[in-house]
């Protein structure tokens, strides 16, 4: 393995993984992101990466959504979710979203090893209570379908937006008029079939942890 990325906010964790990795395959360059915002920048500055080790808690994220966004604009990406949860449902969520594997942050060194060096070779990894897992269900495929259709500024204006943040707060984080995050949420309603952003944000939700509702404010 060449290079190696990290997506986790837990510095203890990346350490960790980083003994791990540097045990196994010895010259891996590593490349660490605490936050969904630098996750993003990461991939596009490194896109031949040969995994990308995912929390799924990683601040700014929406449950599975950075996983569908990232495997419809990186295909060639191995994703591999890193989780704290081992409810065999979000198990089977993760590998029907599109992730090569599912490793528990509670598993000991030697299995950790094992599951990277399946992935690596091109096979998948998971605890086998989530195979025995039902699919994931008609309303959650659609609405991966209709991210998938949202370009990576649009993606990371919805999940802005799902954080609560308003217009003139996503203009100022990422550096460009409040009148182009007004564009960008004009086509994120058009390309969800939504007619406000408190729809938009629960379309989004479906691929939540768990699904909740948000009231926001439309501008």
């Amino acid at each position: 393995m060449n290079e190696l990325l990290i997506a986790d906010d837990h510095p203890l964790f990346r350490e960790a993984l980083r003994g791990v990795v540097a045990n196994l395959f010895p010259g891996t360059t590593i490349h660490e992101a605490d936050r969904i915002s630098a996750l993003y920048e990461l991939v596009e500055h490194t896109p031949d990466a040969d995994l990308l080790l995912l929390d799924l808690n990683i601040p700014g994220a929406i449950g599975f959504s950075a996983l569908v966004h990232l495997r419809a604009n990186y295909p060639s990406l191995p994703i591999v979710v890193v989780s704290a949860h081992e409810d065999p449902h979000l198990i089977r969520r993760a590998l029907d979203h599109g992730a090569m594997g599912y490793i528990p942050k509670s598993v000991d060194t030697s299995t950790l090893s094992e599951a990277l060096r399946e992935i690596l070779n091109g096979g998948t990894w998971a605890p086998e209570l989530g195979h025995a897992i039902p699919g994931i269900d008609a309303d959650e495929k659609h609405a991966a379908a209709q991210l998938r259709e949202l370009t990576p500024q649009q993606f990371r204006v919805l999940q802005m937006v799902g954080t609560g943040q308003l217009n003139k707060q996503i203009a100022h984080e990422l550096g460009v008029s409040e009148a182009t995050i007004k564009a960008h949420m004009t086509a994120i309603l058009r390309k969800l079939g939504a007619s406000n952003r408190t729809q938009a944000v629960l379309i989004a939700n479906k691929l939540g942890l768990q699904e909740k509702e948000q009231v926001l404010v439309d501008e």
